[in-house]
């Protein structure tokens, strides 16, 4: 009788430890903070920052790793460096981004724009060889790359990278005898991006929930990706702005409202989706192109449309 009463005391036990847990793991769970309550948080933290350190050290190191790297330091108590905020050698910038039905403001600097050409300009849906150093708003560093072997596509990164990115342009490189590479005139930059374009409640292993984030960074290439395999380089699908269709902007967008990178408005935008006139024939199907890869302007009906972004005529 005792051993029986003992194993069903334990097994009770077991059960009540167990639905103790349980509760203990619901009850210490954090719901899902409010984005527009937590980017105002993450805004005031990003400027107060902004405003109490100022930028001790730009490196002008030509062909040399070290080039344009920044050390940022927090302003002495008593000190009378000019802040980040209200210096004038690298302007702060920001540009807005729609998300969460927020505009978030991103805070940048440009250290260097990059001496490439326009079209050595990263669009958000291409990818980039990049040094970079990630940290934290106390200084805590939580991600470096100084000697970069492969490419980060911007559709897989978080959204900050893909709206700063397209703002700065690559430079030149010479390869050397020992097989290393050196870098010259590339555009470098610092953006400080709310956790809302970050990785938001999402916590790592160096990276805690709900923190602002700070990316010091250089780009020296980019690869042209074409991301739906129709035959176009994702690129040549940025079709520019609401406002000016004839300039592309640097960014693909899915615009339910305007509509400016999706032709067949069937809210996939061109550079991802394989028939962009939405006549029911791949687009890879309907171009030609010449021996050096670029695409032959086919207008079969003469409406000023080429053939593959036109509904009506599909030859």
């Amino acid at each position: 009788m005792n051993k029986i009463f003992y194993k069903v005391f334990i097994i009770g036990l077991i059960s009540i430890v167990i639905s103790s847990c349980k509760k203990d793991d619901i009850a210490e769970a954090e719901p899902l903070r409010d984005y527009a309550v937590q980017y105002q948080a993450d805004l005031d933290s990003i400027e107060n920052y902004l405003k109490t350190h100022y930028i001790e050290t730009v490196v002008n190191n030509p062909g040399q790793q070290t080039d344009q790297d920044i050390t940022i330091t927090k302003i002495p108590s008593n000190g009378t460096q000019v802040s980040i905020w209200d210096q004038t050698v690298y302007p702060l910038q920001s540009i807005n981004v729609e998300e969460h039905d927020i505009t978030y403001k991103v805070y940048y600097l440009q250290l260097r724009q990059g001496s490439g050409a326009t079209s050595k300009s990263p669009c958000n849906v291409d990818a980039v060889l990049t040094a970079y150093k990630g940290q934290l708003l106390n200084g805590t560093v939580f991600d470096f790359n100084d000697f970069p072997n492969s490419f980060f596509s911007l559709t897989s990164v978080i959204r900050g990278w893909s709206e700063i990115f397209p703002k700065f342009k690559t430079g030149s490189y010479v390869g050397n005898p020992d097989g290393t590479i050196s870098y010259s005139d590339f555009g470098a930059g610092v953006m400080f991006v709310p956790s809302g374009l970050a990785y938001y409640s999402t916590a790592t292993a160096n990276i805690p929930s709900y923190n602002p984030l700070i990316f010091s960074f250089k780009l020296y290439e980019v690869q042209r990706i074409d991301n739906d395999g129709d035959g176009v380089y994702s690129y040549l699908e940025d079709r520019g702005s609401s406002t000016d269709l004839n300039t592309p902007d640097g960014y693909i967008r899915d615009n339910e409202t305007t509509y400016e990178d999706d032709t067949d408005k069937d809210g996939i935008p061109n550079a991802i989706d394989t028939d962009d006139d939405g006549d029911s024939y791949l687009t890879i199907g309907e171009i030609h192109k010449n021996a050096d890869g670029t695409i032959i302007f086919e207008d079969t009906d003469g409406d000023g449309i080429a053939n593959y972004l036109d509904k009506d005529n599909h030859e």
